[in-house]
């Protein structure tokens, strides 16, 4: 059973930055397809960014150029660095394992929700103007 938790969210002002933290339980860093999502209130989940077991990425078009999905695999744990943060930005982010099966090693150039199955508890981050 894969759990996942994640860290490092809270409050910042625009053009702020945090980073986020993702600890797995089981090995899935090196192994798996693992995604950064949010969902703002009355909004629905959306990928954010997603890192391969090769270390090929993701993002979404509204993150390209500030955020950075990376992992470090001897800590089992998967980051999100958020740059030049805006107020859309803010929304509770999840992390997520696309599936242990070796064939979910890779992403897709989409990172849509649909195609993950184990999914974290979520952190806040509110960005004010």
């Amino acid at each position: 059973q894969v759990q996942l938790v994640e860290s490092g969210g809270g409050s910042v002002q625009a053009g702020g930055s945090l980073r986020l933290s993702c600890a797995a339980s089981v090995y899935t860093t090196g192994s798996y397809c693992m995604g950064w999502f949010r969902q703002a209130p009355g909004k629905e989940r959306e990928g954010v960014a997603a890192i391969g077991r090769d270390g090929s990425t993701t993002y979404a078009d509204s993150v390209k150029g500030r955020f950075t999905i990376s992992k470090d695999n001897n800590k089992n744990t998967l980051y999100l660095q958020m740059n030049s943060l805006k107020p859309d930005d803010t929304a509770m982010y999840y992390c997520a394992v696309r599936c242990t099966r070796y064939s979910c090693g890779y992403c897709s150039n989409v990172v849509h929700p649909g195609d993950f199955a184990y999914w974290g508890q979520g952190t806040q981050i509110t960005v004010s103007s």
